[in-house]
């Protein structure tokens, strides 16, 4: 297992729409099907953020239960990895889900920050605010995930934010398999440049599982470099909407499929589901009872 990659599929968002991508799935079906497309191209993990069907970001647990029982449905064995991140929600309205559908993993927000989308062609942002992530939020967040056997991906937007997982670990609230995400290019965050990325796997301790994200289309030669440092990638329509050759991929299967490319091309052999759960140490497949 020492050479093999793990590649997550983050399939939606919330702060887009199909007015910057036709291709963006919102409804269960559209998103278990972009999950379904994702897995055969070779990812292990899918991302999801939940949407009403016309699209506007939703935290409605009947919602996320409707989405883990279409991507069951199509994707048996798939970890399913569930966002908590959200901005002027309440921390108990952020992860209300999570014991509902009791997902493999989630997102866990390292720290708070300024997060916004500023446009330098109008020199304004286009929404900005912050997204609050105290150590109180952030230890309520974590109890929830351990009380149902979640496994906790640390979503870390700068470098701090690494360093904000030792005072948890230190108390036991986060497990030995906590992956640390290397988040970059989010405005209020650390910039996506091969410097930093070096900077940050360097603040990753010893035989931690860490992935990169990178948001917007210098992902590829990021998660190049992440790749050949050992780490596994993210790609999906959530982060990076073009692929290498800056044409806009028709689904998410077509990020995935670049991204195998890649990462064969660093000298990694991509892990399978199977592989993933055990790489990561993931046993439970979660499993929705619902009459949705």
């Amino acid at each position: 297992m020492k050479n093999k990659i793990i590649i997550s599929a983050a399939l939606t968002g919330a702060a887009t729409n199909r007015s910057h991508c036709p291709n963006i799935p919102y409804t269960p079906i559209e998103i278990a099907e972009e999950a379904k497309r994702a897995v055969d191209a070779g990812a292990a993990i899918v991302h999801i953020h939940a949407r009403e069907d016309d699209g506007t970001p939703s935290w409605r647990t009947e919602v996320f239960e409707s989405i883990s029982k279409e991507v069951r449905a199509l994707c048996p064995d798939v970890i399913i990895n569930y966002s908590t991140g959200a901005l002027g929600l309440s921390v108990e309205e952020r992860i209300k889900h999570l014991p509902a559908t009791k997902p493999e993993m989630a997102a866990f927000n390292m720290g708070s920050m300024n997060y916004g989308i500023f446009s330098k062609k109008q020199k304004q942002f286009f929404w900005n605010g912050v997204f609050e992530n105290s150590f109180d939020t952030m230890m309520t967040v974590v109890k929830c995930m351990n009380e149902n056997g979640i496994c906790p991906e640390m979503e870390c937007f700068d470098t701090g934010h690494i360093r904000n997982a030792e005072p948890l670990r230190q108390m036991g609230l986060i497990p030995s398999n906590a992956c640390y995400s290397l988040v970059m290019g989010v405005l209020g965050g650390i910039p996506a440049t091969p410097e930093n990325l070096m900077h940050q796997i360097k603040q990753v301790p010893d035989g931690a599982f860490w992935q990169s994200i990178v948001i917007s289309r210098k992902q590829w030669q990021l998660n190049a470099l992440a790749a050949m440092m050992g780490g596994n990638i993210r790609v999906g329509l959530e982060d990076n909407f073009y692929l290498p050759n800056n044409e806009m991929a028709k689904s998410n299967g077509a990020l995935v499929e670049e991204a195998v490319r890649l990462a064969q091309m660093m000298g990694r052999l991509v892990a399978t589901v199977a592989e993933a759960r055990e790489m990561i140490g993931i046993n439970n497949v979660s499993k929705i009872e619902t009459n949705v």
